[in-house]
């Protein structure tokens, strides 16, 4: 397995109406991502684009859906992010969050990308 970083950002696209199940299944992630060794950099929820905002390339860039919420964490490698997978679905409160939200989630769907770090050229 690599020993590289394993960060991952997960788009959800939620339901409007549903924002505040939304935010209290997002705490229950933090603190489960956190507790099984990962580093969560936090969920990133709507908000207004501010006043005169543009988009640097036109013809290129868009303004995104407004009911996009973004979540991203990190964990050191591979192996750290086995080990939390197999963890939380043993953790009480991981399984509790998956019976509380698992048959009616309070955002519509999502997809998730893994990243890595570019290197930095200094």
């Amino acid at each position: 397995m690599p020993k590289s970083p394993v960060t991952c950002e997960v788009r959800y696209h939620l339901h409007p109406e549903r924002i505040s199940e939304f935010e209290a299944y997002a705490r229950i992630w933090i603190k489960l991502i956190e507790r099984h060794g990962g580093t969560h950099h936090g969920y990133f929820m709507p908000r207004e684009k501010p006043q005169d905002a543009k988009v640097s390339f036109v013809g290129l860039g868009s303004e995104g859906a407004s009911d996009v919420a973004i979540a991203l964490f990190t964990f050191a490698d591979e192996e750290a992010y086995a080990r939390y997978r197999e963890q939380v679905a043993k953790d009480p409160d991981g399984v509790a969050a998956n019976a509380r939200f698992g048959e009616d989630p309070p955002f519509r769907s999502y997809e998730r990308v893994f990243l890595t770090p570019l290197a930095r050229a200094d």
